[in-house]
């Protein structure tokens, strides 16, 4: 749903809002300076459903069921792509996705 508001001299804003149970990208840093390491960070902006929390489903942002947040069950919520392993860090502070060539992507929460 989008909703323009005009004020006086013309200034127009476009307010957008999420449909429920969808989220957006707001911003993307990535930091290559290390060799073979690529760091990314992202924050989403998400509009979630009573009952849910903003997480990652196959690698993008989405609401996910607030159970698995709380319980630091990340792989319950598929955030990896389609044919890529999950495993729990071990001290639950994330997970890594595993590609079947051998490649690692490692998330943390903070």
């Amino acid at each position: 749903v989008r909703y323009i508001s005009a004020t006086w001299p013309l200034h127009f804003n476009v307010i957008c809002q999420l449909a429920a149970g969808t989220c957006e990208i707001v911003t993307l840093d990535r930091d290559s300076s290390q060799p073979r390491r690529t760091i990314a960070r992202q924050t989403a902006r998400c509009a979630c459903k009573k009952g849910q929390i903003a997480g990652t489903t196959r690698a993008r942002p989405a609401c996910v069921d607030a159970r698995i947040i709380k319980t630091k069950q990340w792989c319950e919520m598929l955030p990896c792509l389609e044919g890529e392993g999950c495993d729990l860090l071990i001290n639950k502070s994330g997970w890594t996705c595993t590609q079947p060539g051998g490649r690692i992507k490692t998330t943390t929460v903070s």
